[in-house]
């Protein structure tokens, strides 16, 4: 029995021919995590079970119509956080205003702030009428 065979393994064999993989390779690629984060990099190297290398990697954080990059270099992820991948082009940020990663953090922190007082009145409410909360919520995936 190989991997592929294994219940609960999950194989990109099945999902994607080898030639779209293949002609990923040195294109730069945008990777969202199953937290929500946003890389984009170089793919240089896979697997057939989605783990990624990826060189040259910034985390982008966008926050409203503005968004700021920080730099990670180079970024393995594990194919179990992997939630969606594609190419990107340069021209994808138009209409995007690039801003300071100290300026971009601050505002996510008060946009986090007011969605987590907003989740928490919400909570409460549904508390108060009999459901109950689930904190694997936040899992995007």
């Amino acid at each position: 029995m190989n991997g592929s065979e294994l219940p609960g393994l999950a194989s990109l064999s099945g999902y994607l021919d080898s030639k779209i993989w293949f002609r990923l390779i040195q294109e730069k690629i945008l990777v969202v995590l199953r937290d929500g984060r946003k890389l984009i990099g170089t793919l240089r190297s896979y697997d057939q079970f989605a783990n990624l290398v990826l060189q040259d990697t910034v985390e982008r954080i966008y926050v409203s119509n503005m968004f700021g990059d920080i730099s990670r270099g180079v970024f393995v992820v594990r194919g179990e956080n992997l939630v969606m991948l594609g190419e990107v082009a340069d021209s994808n940020d138009e209409g995007l205003i690039r801003r300071p990663i100290e300026q971009i953090l601050a505002e996510q922190k008060i946009e986090l702030e007011n969605r987590e007082r907003i989740e928490k009145c919400k909570r409460k409410i549904l508390h108060q009428r009999g459901f109950s909360f689930d904190p694997t919520d936040n899992d995007i995936f």
